[in-house]
This record gives structure tokens, C-alpha cells and sequence, in this order.
């Protein structure tokens, strides 16, 4: 942009002004509107790598007539994250053929996030669903005069720019600039409702990718008797697995479909989950991170609920609600604290009770919170009572402030938790500046580990460099265990695709490197992204999720710390893991099986829903569909939806035994009308798979369902 455009970053200050001095807003837009005079912005430079489309976009042939929104974010910026749902919300009201169009551009901070790959994993983990642009090189972010992550840029149909907001927060200001701007050049006839050349992300998931979708944390519990169980947070698949070390699939919690309910294991829905931790064999809380709450899982009563916050995204930085009272933000790990009581009153027994509390890495303000589970006496011998939610470490700006005043330190998205309980230390993945620090859970001073800068406002120093402080760099780390004696914290550097070591004591970071003897089976030692540790009681292995790869991981650790066996955890399931679903509905099988390989494989399954005879989905009604599993070891994206004019599922199949036979249920809730009428329609598509070694790892299947009045039929 030349000078002139320069002052678009003020945009909005002028636009509020007049909404502000105006009886009216829709008509304080459209004075705006009426005077607002600046040129188009520069098309995208070609060669740029898309996401979502099948080919390139371009303002002079897609977007002409358009309305449209470009999301400058980056991947790893939570407030980036913040904002796609009000993006979601704006794609379900305003459609590409009414004329307005989402166009998240990528505009690196990491140098991983510059990798096409990476971003490809990002689209696919956040679901967007909206045409996504590499702008590996920042030139639209520099065209377009941008300053910080995530900002909005709405155009109109000429690419010219009409207001920019910065930060998040904006979903009410921009639906009504979207809804005006679009009503005002369509008056002008400026608006064009042609589609564009769309192509799922999801298409470019592995063939045998396996019932994992992004896992993101895992957690374990260790009984004398009983043995080990594993939580992993399937985050993709918006479900908790609670399996043994052996892979086997104990308890599916969630995953039905995105949301959230509380309720039982089978009903209870997810957004995102995170960090999960074991207060005992029975009970897990779990980060559920979009839905900016903590769940409480009792295994053995069945049970999902809600312990803390509202369902809705806050911005308190103080707290100190009852827990569902409270309004969080955006919390990725957990982890508990077991402390005894600091009442100074008499024990009877001389010994004073232990108190649990849940602390909780909450990445949407850059905080530490608590959870306190009993009531406790803590810090400075101030009280909490049971269900209390209240912020202990960090002022809520994003910063790498250390400072020996809890409150006065400041942390950059933490993401990740860890427990010394010989120190009595909590240690912090500290992702957006790169560091791990500690917090004394003695007297709340803050202090570095290693990683980061010393300046505590530059989060920008990162890169890959073994060393002592912040002569150390990480990139992004997420994920962190503590060895059982206490003397050594595991790192996941996940920008870095590496397992790191931290001496504690020293404050010295050491790349975790591989046997020379190790025997690595195919890709196993590339990990990619990997967001969550957890470590054995002996020490001896350290499971991961390795995220990007859709696998949880077995690292076997010798006397040196390298890595002398890695495996990967397969996940098997007897049937028992999960009810077996039924359908009152009426059952449309589609002629033939889809012949899928023994090994497993790939299905793309594209619905084409055809209206016939005066029929037609009624406008404004709510429309449903949901795709019903065999089992927890099969996985599908979406699995849900209430667009049924763009139905494109890709599912993922287990290995079976030859000559197996399974089937995969699609269930429609529609509301049709004709001129006379409406009423409503249910149904279901099964769609039969059968397996052998001659099967194929990737089938295309497109299946066109016609619906009139009185029937349905499936060709």
C-alpha cells in the first residue's frame, strides 16, 4: 500500500466515531461506506500454497464480488485461535454464495510455522474449514500494513479495504459490517454469488493414519495392583481414551460429536481437549480447551461434569468464583498438587491432612490458576474454600517476566505442566517465549529454567541450542514430565520435533539423542509436533503424543538418558469400550461394499443431497446430520455437521481380518418444505466396507441420495 493506505491500521477508530455520534448504526456504516476511498490491495503473489481449494485464489477471477474477510493469525497464537470460532460463526450466517468469503492468511512468527506441512496439520487440527494461503513471506501482511496477530481485514467486492480490527474480540462489530457492507453493494450490483474451487484439508490425511487425531496430552496412573492406565486427550477427535499399556481401549469418554454436555461417558461432548490428569484410578480432570472449562471424569460411576468455568470464553485475570461460576479462558494443562494442610489448629493425630489442589496452565490470559479441590490453607496462610477458582502466578500480559511477587510475573501462553514433588515446584512450558520456568509452590517466586531471553518482553528468542538458562533455546515446547526422583524434567520442544532433557539443578538443557544401537522401525524416530510427555513410576519410558503424527509414542530411556527403543503404541478394542449404537431410523444401504485393504485405509465419502419434485430444505430450520462408528478404533472428519449442501467425510479404518465386514452409519435429521408444507425427515445411509488383502488403502466413493415428498433413494 502506498502512504495514503497506511492510515487503514486507524480504520476502525473512524468508523466507531461515527457509530458512536449516529442514532443508528447500520446507517453509520453506510455514511462510512459512502466516503471510505481506499485503493485495492495487491492481489497474492503467485506460486503461494492454499489450503481448502483446489487450486489458487485471486481477487481478479475467485474473489471479484466477493465480500471478504482475511485473518491474518499464526498458528501457535492463542488468541488466533480465539478468533476462529467467530469465524465459524460468520462462515454459518454469511455463505459464499451470498457473497462473502473467509481467507485465513498465515503469516509465520516460528520458522516451523512457515512450513507448508505445518500449517497443513494446523488447518486440519483447528478444523477451518475456510480457503487458508502460505504467506511464507509476509508479503501480504507488509501490503496490507499489518502489525500484530491475529488482525481482520474486510474488503469489498474490488478488494478494497473497508476497516481493519486488531486483537480479538470483534465477532458482534464485524457480523455488522459484514451484513451492511453486503446489503449496500448488492444495491449496487456488485455482488456476485458464484462458488469457489473448495477441496477439504482433510483429504491429505495418511492413509493408515490410525484412530488418533492430533492427540495432544497424555496422562498415567499407576497402581501396585492393578497396574498402569493411560488418558489420552484425543484432541481431533474431541474424546478422552483411557486405555492400559498394552494399547487396549478401556473407556471412550466423548467424541460423539464436537460440543459440550455433560453427562456420561458415552454423551458427553468435547471441544479440544488438552491436559488431563489422574487424581485417582477413577477420576481424571481434563483441560477441555475450547469450550474454556475443566471437566471432571469419574470412570467408575460413568460420569462427565463440569468443575470449573461457564462454557464461554472469559477475560477475569483475578478469579475467585466456585468453579462453575467462573469464567476461564482457554486452559491447556493440568496437573494436582498434593500439600499438607497449613492450618496451624491442633491434629489430633499430630499429623496435619493432605489437601489437594488442581493447578492449571490457562493459556488464554498467560496464567497460572488453581482449583482448589478441599478447602486449604496455603500461601501466606490464606484460606480457600472447596471449588474456589482463583488465579495464583502471573498478571494476565504476555510477557517473560520473572519476579519473586506471584502476581507481578508475567507468562507468554503456558501450555504445559509439571510437578517436582521433591522441591515443591511447578514447572511451566512457557511456549510463546520459548522457556521453561518454575513457580515455587512454597512462596510463589517465579524464576527461569532455561530457554527464552532475559529481556522479558521479546518472545521471539527461540531456535534449537542446548546450554545452561537462557543461553538454551526451544521452539514452542508444549509438553513436560518429571522424572520419578525429581532431578530431571523431559521437555517436548515441539516446534523442534524433539525430546530435550533439563537438569534442574543446573538449569541445563541437553538434547535427548538416540541410541547407536537403536533399531528404528520406518519413520519412527521423526516426531512431528509433539505436545504432551508423560513418564513411568520407574522412570524407564516416557510415552508421547506425537501429535502431527497421530500417534502415541514409547520411548525406552537407557542409563544415559538417549533413547534406546521406540515403538508405537497400537490401539486395540474388544468391543467393550463403548456401547453399541441403534437407529430407529430407516436404513438406505448403498448398493455394493467399499473394498478397503486388511491393512486399513482411507475413505473419502462425498454426499450429494439432490431435492426433487418442489422439494427443498427449509430455509432458517435446523439440519443434522452425525456419522455412527463401528468403534473407537475408526475415526472420521468431520463426524458432524448442519451443512448437508457440502458433505465431504474422510474416514479412517483399523486393520481387520480378511474377509471382515463393517459398516458405517450416516444419520440425517433434516426439515424439508415444499409450497404447501414442511415436515420433517429422517434417515439413515449405511455405508458397508468389506476387507481384504486385495483391498485398497484409499477409496473415493461418492454416494447421491435424491429426496422427494414420499421417498428417499440412494444411487
Amino acid at each position: 500500500m502506498d502512504s495514503e493506505e497506511n492510515y487503514l491500521y486507524y480504520s476502525n477508530e473512524k468508523l466507531l466515531g461515527l457509530i458512536t455520534r449516529s442514532k443508528d448504526k447500520d446507517e453509520a456504516i453506510r455514511d462510512y461506506l459512502r466516503t471510505v476511498k481506499y485503493a485495492p490491495i495487491k492481489d497474492f503473489t503467485e506460486g503461494l500454497e492454499w489450503f481448502n481449494v483446489s487450486e489458487p485464489l485471486s481477487f481478479s477471477k475467485h474473489l471479484k464480488g466477493k465480500i471478504v474477510v482475511l485473518d491474518f493469525f499464526t498458528y501457535c497464537c492463542i488468541n488466533c485461535m480465539h478468533v476462529i470460532p467467530d469465524l465459524r460463526e460468520i462462515e454459518s450466517r454469511f455463505s459464499v454464495e451470498d457473497g462473502v468469503v473467509v481467507i485465513g492468511v498465515h503469516s509465520a512468527k516460528f520458522e516451523n510455522e512457515k512450513l507448508s506441512s505445518n500449517i497443513l496439520s494446523a488447518v486440519q487440527r483447528y478444523n477451518i474449514s475456510h480457503p487458508v494461503v502460505n504467506d511464507h513471506n509476509s508479503e501480504m501482511w507488509q501490503n496490507c500494513d499489518v502489525h500484530c496477530w491475529p488482525t481482520l481485514l474486510l474488503l469489498g467486492p474490488n478488494a478494497n479495504p473497508i476497516v481493519m480490527l486488531t486483537g480479538e474480540g470483534h465477532k458482534d462489530d464485524l457480523m455488522d459490517y459484514i451484513k451492511v457492507t453486503l446489503d449496500f453493494y448488492k444495491e449496487k450490483n456488485l455482488i456476485s454469488n458464484h462458488q469457489l474451487p473448495f477441496k477439504s484439508a482433510f483429504h491429505f490425511l495418511p492413509d493408515l493414519k490410525g484412530p488418533l487425531l492430533f492427540p495432544g496430552k497424555i496422562a498415567s496412573f499407576s497402581d501396585e495392583n492393578e497396574g498402569q492406565l493411560l488418558a489420552i486427550s484425543d484432541t481431533g477427535n474431541n474424546r478422552i481414551l483411557v486405555i492400559d499399556s498394552n494399547g487396549n481401549i478401556l473407556k471412550v469418554v466423548g467424541g460423539k460429536k464436537l460440543g459440550f454436555k455433560d453427562g456420561t461417558l458415552d454423551n458427553a461432548e468435547f471441544n479440544n481437549p488438552q491436559g488431563l490428569v489422574f487424581q485417582n484410578k477413577n477420576i481424571l480432570f481434563v483441560a477441555d480447551t475450547e469450550n474454556h472449562v475443566i471437566r471432571k471424569i469419574d470412570l467408575e460411576q460413568g460420569t462427565v461434569e463440569t468443575v470449573a468455568g461457564t462454557g464461554q470464553q472469559g477475560h477475569d485475570r483475578m478469579g475467585g468464583k466456585l468453579g462453575p461460576e467462573q469464567v476461564i479462558s482457554s486452559p491447556w494443562d493440568v496437573c494436582i498438587y498434593r500439600t499438607p494442610d497449613m492450618d496451624l489448629t491442633f491434629h489430633p493425630d499430630g499429623k496435619p491432612p493432605i489437601r489437594e489442589v488442581l493447578l492449571i496452565a490457562m493459556a488464554g490470559t498467560h496464567q497460572i490458576w488453581a482449583l482448589f479441590l478441599d478447602d486449604t490453607v496455603w500461601w501466606k496462610c490464606k484460606k480457600y474454600s472447596k471449588g474456589i477458582c482463583i488465579n495464583i502466578a502471573g498478571s494476565g500480559r504476555e510477557e517473560n517476566r520473572n519476579n519473586s511477587y506471584p502476581n507481578s510475573a508475567a507468562f507468554a501462553q503456558p501450555s504445559g505442566l509439571a510437578l517436582c514433588e521433591k522441591s515443591k515446584e511447578l514447572y511451566i512450558a512457557d511456549s510463546e517465549s520459548s522457556s521453561v520456568r518454575r513457580l515455587s509452590l512454597i512462596d510463589g517466586k517465579v524464576t527461569p529454567v532455561v530457554g527464552g531471553e532475559r529481556n522479558p518482553n521479546n518472545l521471539f528468542a527461540f531456535g534449537d541450542q542446548d546450554g545452561v538458562l537462557a543461553e538454551a533455546k526451544l521452539q514452542h515446547a508444549l509438553g513436560l514430565t518429571m522424572s520419578p526422583d525429581g532431578s530431571t524434567l523431559y521437555v517436548a520442544d515441539t516446534y523442534n520435533h524433539k525430546l530435550k532433557r533439563v537438569d534442574i539443578v543446573e538449569n541445563k538443557l541437553t538434547t535427548v539423542q538416540f541410541s547407536s544401537t537403536l533399531d528404528i522401525e520406518g519413520q519412527l524416530a521423526e516426531f512431528r509436533e509433539p505436545g504432551g510427555l508423560c513418564i513411568t513410576a520407574d522412570g524407564k519410558k516416557i510415552y508421547m503424543a506425537d501429535t502431527n503424527n497421530h500417534q502415541i509414542k514409547v520411548l525406552v530411556l537407557g542409563r544415559n538418558h538417549n533413547i534406546t527403543s521406540i515403538q508405537k503404541l497400537d490401539l486395540t478394542d474388544d468391543g467393550k469400550s463403548q456401547a453399541p449404537s441403534t437407529t430407529s431410523n430407516t436404513i438406505l444401504p448403498i448398493s455394493k461394499p467399499i473394498k478397503l485393504s486388511s491393512k486399513g485405509g482411507k475413505v473419502l465419502l462425498k454426499f450429494d443431497l439432490q431435492f426433487i419434485k418442489g422439494l427443498k430444505l427449509t430455509p432458517d430450520a435446523p439440519q443434522r446430520w452425525i456419522a455412527d462408528l463401528p468403534g473407537p478404533t475408526y475415526s472420521c472428519v468431520p463426524k458432524n455437521g448442519s451443512d448437508v449442501k457440502l458433505m465431504d467425510l474422510v474416514l479412517s479404518a483399523p486393520p481387520q481380518k480378511n474377509n471382515a465386514y463393517q459398516h458405517v452409519d450416516v444419520n440425517f435429521s433434516l426439515v424439508m418444505c415444499t409450497d404447501e408444507t414442511c415436515f420433517p425427515k429422517v434417515f439413515t445411509i449405511r455405508v458397508p466396507l468389506e476387507f481384504s488383502e486385495s483391498g485398497d488403502l484409499n477409496v473415493e466413493k461418492e454416494i447421491n441420495v435424491i429426496l422427494d415428498v414420499s421417498t428417499v433413494k440412494v444411487e
